[in-house]
């Protein structure tokens, strides 16, 4: 009998052990990478508000700041807090949200306690059918926030819409305020501009339909386009359509002149010591406003102004660091 051939021996791998293993552990990693890529890839397709809320997340953790909730008369209020010092309030503009004000509360909150609301009708705080949410209506229900906090005196601060909202409660309650600033604020007189002109034609360049459409509207607050993946800005036009007739009845309501001069109407009124803080190119609020303002704090303790080049209406997100230094002085000044 002839006998049958061997069976080649399987060569013996001469690399040591421990490359062995890095080689082995290097694999795995691979396969764990492209499983990642394969979710989030899935998620951006189909899931992207998940993407963008592990995003809000990971900006909670850095600013240092905690999301609760209070009810206080008809809302629900949902607003961030965190930090320790003096406190700082910040209230945002129209069709926007406490995570607003992430970048500047990651900024504040090692010096500050912040605190960070969405306004009743905005963002995760609840809203009435039918109420109004007009600029007086708005300070009567943040009246109530502040109480229900047991805040003591504090910084109020307010973007745009959140301007004139800070600037109101300041005058009616001044016991609550020991500071006000008003960053690029709503309820001042200004020159006319493309935005006014078209507001008080009736027609609301906040809303919008599809990506160019999103487009124009966010060229009107920033001064570069927005550095946005498409499918997340998907997300926000169909957030917007959702809250299209709300948006459309409070831009009805701020229209009317009580509202967009209700906070030049009571500057001499406020007696705390101001800050007025702009960017200069606003294509929203017209950087004319600040003169507004400085000229009628007939009774201001202090007025402090400033003005930041190469922002447009969002200087909290276009030139975070410039505007949490200009904070933190005036804040500390006083």
């Amino acid at each position: 009998m002839t006998a049958k051939p061997s069976k080649p021996a399987t060569p013996v791998s001469t690399r040591p052990l421990w490359q062995r293993l890095a080689l082995r552990r290097l694999k795995f990693l691979a396969v764990l990478a492209g499983l990642l890529l394969v979710v989030l890839g899935g998620s951006y397709l189909f899931a992207p508000q998940w993407l963008m809320k592990a995003e809000i997340k990971r900006q909670e953790m850095a600013a240092h700041v905690d999301k609760h909730s209070v009810q206080v008369g008809d809302t629900n209020w949902v607003y961030y807090e965190g930090g320790t010092g003096p406190t700082l309030l910040m209230l945002h503009g129209f069709d926007a949200s406490k995570e607003l004000w992430l970048k500047q509360m990651e900024l504040l909150s090692p010096h500050f306690h912040v605190i960070a609301p969405d306004l009743p009708g905005w963002g995760e705080s609840s809203r009435v059918e039918g109420a109004s949410y007009n600029i007086d209506a708005q300070v009567a229900r943040l009246h109530g926030f502040v109480e229900a906090l047991k805040l003591p005196p504090m910084v109020l601060i307010g973007h745009s819409m959140g301007g004139a909202i800070a600037g109101v409660y300041a005058a009616e309650h001044p016991e609550h305020v020991a500071e006000l600033a008003l960053l690029d604020s709503f309820g001042l007189k200004a020159n006319e501009n493309e935005f006014s002109r078209q507001a008080k034609a009736g027609k609301n360049p906040f809303q919008y339909d599809t990506r160019e459409q999103f487009a124009t509207a966010t060229a009107l607050a920033f001064a570069k386009p927005l550095d946005m993946p498409g499918r997340f800005q998907d997300v926000l036009i169909k957030r917007n359509q959702e809250n299209r007739p709300f948006i459309q009845r409070t831009f009805n309501e701020l229209s009317d002149p009580s509202q967009y001069l209700s906070l030049q109407n009571r500057l001499d009124q406020l007696q705390m010591p101001v800050l007025g803080l702009w960017c200069h190119d606003d294509k929203i609020i017209d950087i004319s406003a600040l003169d507004s303002l400085r000229n009628g704090l007939k009774n201001a303790a202090a007025i402090s102004t400033s003005t930041l080049s190469g922002c447009n209406h969002m200087p909290i997100m276009e030139k975070p660091d410039e505007t949490a230094r200009i904070l933190t002085a005036f804040a500390l000044s006083h």
